[in-house]
Order: C-alpha cells, then sequence, then structure tokens
C-alpha cells in the first residue's frame, strides 16, 4: 500500500526567482524532510496534464513507453523524470543554496527515445499538475499529494501586441516621425547650403589677373666702316 504523505508540491517563491514560468518550464521547491522514511528509495517526479491525474497508476514504471517523456501528451498523459534519492532531499539547506527544482530544462534530450525520462521542455501552456512518487525497486510506498494546477505562460500573437508605447497613441508615434524625417531633411538642406558658399567664397578670393606680356625688341648692329679719304 502506497502512504500518502500531506505534502503538497508548488511553485518556488523563495527565494524569488525571475522566470518562475516560463513558455516550457517551471520552478519547484525540493521536497525537503519529506521521505526521510523512505532511505531506500527512488523519488519520482510525475507531470500530469491536469485533467489526467486520475487516470495515473502508480504501478506504472519509469523509462518505458507508458511514461516516457517523448510521448506526452499524445498517447502518455503523465511522464516521470527527475528520480533522485533521499540524500539530494536532506532537511538541512546549506546558507546560500538554492534549492529548487526547474521543471522542462532539458533540450538536449527531448527527441531522444533512449532517454524516456528526459526532463523536457513542456509542449504547451497546460494546465499541468505533478507529485512526487517514491519506488523502492518497482513498488510505490509513498506519495505526495498532486499540486494545484500549473498553467506556463504563452508567446503573445503578433495581432495582440499593443502598438502603444509609453501611452503615447500610434497617431502620435506616426507623426513624431514624420516631423523627425522631416527635421533630418532640412537639416541636411542646410549643411549643403554652407558647403556651398564656402567653396565659392574660396574660389574668388584665388582669381588672379593674368600678367601683361612684355616685347622685346632686339636691334641688330651693322658694322660701320671707315670711309676712304677722299682723294686730292
Amino acid at each position: 500500500m502506497t502512504v500518502r504523505l500531506r505534502y503538497t508540491p508548488a511553485l518556488t517563491k523563495e527565494p524569488s526567482l525571475g522566470g518562475q514560468t516560463t513558455a516550457s518550464t517551471f520552478v519547484l521547491d525540493q521536497p525537503r524532510c519529506v521521505f526521510d522514511d523512505y532511505g531506500n528509495a527512488d523519488i519520482w517526479l510525475v507531470v500530469s496534464l491536469a485533467s489526467a491525474i486520475s487516470n495515473f497508476n502508480n504501478s506504472a514504471r519509469p523509462g518505458t513507453p507508458e511514461t516516457a517523456f517523448q510521448n506526452f501528451t499524445d498517447p502518455v498523459q503523465a511522464y516521470m523524470t527527475l528520480n533522485t534519492t533521499l540524500a539530494n532531499y536532506p532537511c538541512s539547506k546549506p546558507a546560500g543554496d538554492i534549492t529548487v527544482l526547474r521543471v522542462g530544462s532539458e533540450t538536449s534530450c527531448a527527441q531522444d527515445v533512449t532517454r524516456p525520462t528526459c526532463n523536457g521542455p513542456l509542449p504547451g501552456p497546460g494546465p499541468y499538475r505533478v507529485k512526487f512518487l517514491a519506488l523502492e525497486g518497482s513498488v510505490p510506498v509513498a506519495e505526495t499529494k498532486w499540486s494545484l494546477p500549473i498553467t506556463l505562460k504563452e508567446a503573445k500573437s503578433p495581432n495582440t501586441i499593443s502598438t502603444t508605447r509609453n501611452g503615447h497613441s500610434a497617431g502620435m508615434i506616426a507623426i513624431t516621425t514624420i516631423l523627425s524625417l522631416l527635421f533630418a531633411i532640412l537639416l541636411a538642406g542646410l549643411v549643403a547650403m554652407l558647403v556651398f558658399w564656402s567653396s565659392d567664397s574660396c574660389s574668388g578670393s584665388s582669381t588672379f589677373s593674368k600678367p601683361e606680356s612684355v616685347t622685346v625688341r632686339r636691334y641688330n648692329t651693322h658694322h660701320v666702316y671707315d670711309q676712304p679719304a677722299a682723294r686730292l
């Protein structure tokens, strides 16, 4: 006969962690001081569709096609994962330790049928319910209560995303964008005019008049011969 323990699994509240629930994972408290009387048992986490907890049989064996993660949610409606022993759930908690379980954190084995106990990403928002089950060999000896329904976050459709930001309407954002473009065009025009005026001023100050050419005349020196003296 399986002993029903009073413990109810719950989402972690202390310490406050970001991503308590995501689109494919959630974070649970570890079941410390819960299975102290079952030191020889393997402790498993059972993850089930909320609507199917009454169909789960504690005699189901982990690592079989009937409880494999890869077959969740069709046809398997509950899978078994995160097995460990009592040594990993002691009563004492070392200072500074974060003692939580993130369900759905293993992506590498999600499609690996050789790892049926994979702690793979959950396939949808749920809701899901979980419980811890202690097995000695294949015999169930103790179990916790089922958790409350756990619903994961859903990715928003693009059509549902608000077009407003910081309280401003879409029309206001459009007007602001148009004015920004006009200002940029005006600024570009002013810069172009300044460049044009600067280049024109520089070209005017560098104009010089062409110097007049100088004509140099050459004179040929004629040889002057002494005339012979007049004969008397």
